[in-house]
């Protein structure tokens, strides 16, 4: 990474389917945790480690952001990244899958990394837990669930993330994309929808990391 990037990413830590022709689906470990009607909520760091804490072969699961978080709150317990543990707490949140993470990686550095773990282990070394803090809080808009018919209603508009970032709301014919602070990198497009859905808690996965600053 170079030190211009991580320059960055540190500045920006200390600042802080309707329409989708039916294609789009909960992710892997994902369906697990979903239900209509939860009897007892689940909050979405429960869906993040529905398979458990670990890394894996499945590039497609959330074991790269769920490390993120419990590293963040390892370090800091009174992050706000915890909100994703309190299952009564109303919020969405876009989820990047572990391919997501390995692309920004790729963009980064220029290289794909061969495991989650050394996807990870490059994330982290080059940016430290206050920057991917931001990052997580970037993916997260409190206060509201948003399904996915709420999320296309939304079309044009900017939703305010818990980071204080904003991120755009583009529907296509190919689906939704989020614009993000990146102008320079592709922005990320939702490939399943409504994972914890009946719970106050809601998310979208996409394919790409939200990046609250430009690279």
């Amino acid at each position: 990474m170079s030190n211009r990037t991580t320059r960055g990413l540190a500045a920006a830590a200390v600042t802080t389917a309707v329409a989708l022709g039916g294609s789009m689906v909960a992710a892997p470990g994902a369906q697990a945790a979903t239900s209509e009607r939860a009897a007892k909520p689940t909050s979405l760091a429960q869906v993040l480690a529905a398979d458990g804490h670990h890394f894996d072969h499945n590039w497609g699961d959330f074991d790269i952001l769920d490390k993120a978080v419990m590293t963040v709150l390892k370090e800091k317990p009174n992050s706000a990244v915890g909100v994703l543990a309190q299952p009564r707490t109303k919020l969405t949140a876009f989820l990047p899958t572990d391919r997501a993470f390995r692309k920004l990686v790729g963009v980064l550095t220029g290289s794909k990394p061969k495991t989650e773990r050394k996807v990870f282990t490059k994330l982290a070394g080059a940016a430290g837990v206050d920057t991917i803090e931001q990052v997580l809080l970037y993916h997260v808009v409190p206060g509201k669930t948003l399904n996915a018919a709420k999320v296309v209603k939304a079309d044009g508009m900017r939703l305010t993330t818990a980071q204080g970032g904003t991120v755009k709301v583009n529907v296509r014919k190919d689906g939704v994309h989020l614009g993000d602070a990146a102008r320079s990198v592709k922005n990320p497009k939702v490939i399943a929808t409504d994972v914890n859905k009946g719970n106050p808690q809601i998310a979208h996965v996409i394919n790409r990391v939200l990046l609250p600053i430009d690279l």
